[in-house]
């Protein structure tokens, strides 16, 4: 019998498992695959079982190890989970802001409370992925959706201030005014133009002619 065979035999009696058990024989540990006939070991011979306390040391820390790992895959399961949630409510209102920035571009006078209601939901969904507690991939997914909802929140106000600052020809009428005010004299001058000569005049150079 090898000494791996015997281990397994008293895992039932000691309630050690294999790894936990250290056989000795005259002061010698024997490895799982050594036969102990060929150690000197007969009937009645003495054989000391000792528990080996640093192998049970590695299996706690092992199964430490193992809770870690299941906790960090709950965890990046569940923010995983969470962000796909608001991946899909950006994505309903990424196809609004397309359809606002196919409306301005296109002309349409589109009112301010559109702009203002869509910021709205776009900064809640920020809000939610705040509050999502990621760690690792997770932690990076949750950063490129922030992102995205940023960009669409940026579009959103520079679309909102090109329908409040329209082109405007106020400057245009103003240079237009101000070259008529340099006239000298004449309609649209501010100098108004000299007096024709009076009517008595006239009617004087008249009279001399008799």
């Amino acid at each position: 019998m090898v000494s791996g065979d015997m281990k397994k035999h008293l895992v039932a009696k000691t309630g050690l498992q294999p790894e936990e058990q250290r056989l000795l024989f005259r002061g010698k540990e024997k490895d799982d695959d050594e036969h102990l006939h060929t150690a000197g070991v007969k009937n009645l011979s003495k054989i000391l079982l000792l528990e080996d306390h640093t192998s049970k040391q590695k299996k706690v820390v092992d199964d430490v190890k193992v809770v870690e790992e299941v906790k960090k895959s709950e965890t990046f399961s569940k923010a995983s989970g969470a962000i796909a949630e608001v991946q899909s409510e950006v994505d309903k209102l990424s196809e609004r802001v397309a359809a606002l920035e196919v409306a301005v571009n296109g002309g349409t006078n589109v009112a301010e409370k559109e702009f203002v209601v869509l910021t709205e939901l776009l900064m809640r969904q920020l809000l939610k992925l705040d509050s999502i507690d990621a760690e690792g991939d997770a932690k990076l997914q949750r950063k490129a959706e922030v992102r995205r909802v940023q960009n669409f929140v940026d579009t959103l106000d520079a679309l909102k201030a090109g329908k409040s600052n329209p082109i405007s020809n106020n400057h245009n009428t103003v240079a237009v005014k101000t070259e008529w005010e340099t006239f000298d004299s004449g309609v649209g001058s501010l100098t108004p133009p000299s007096p024709a000569p009076s009517s008595t005049r006239v009617t004087q150079d008249w009279e001399r002619f008799d």
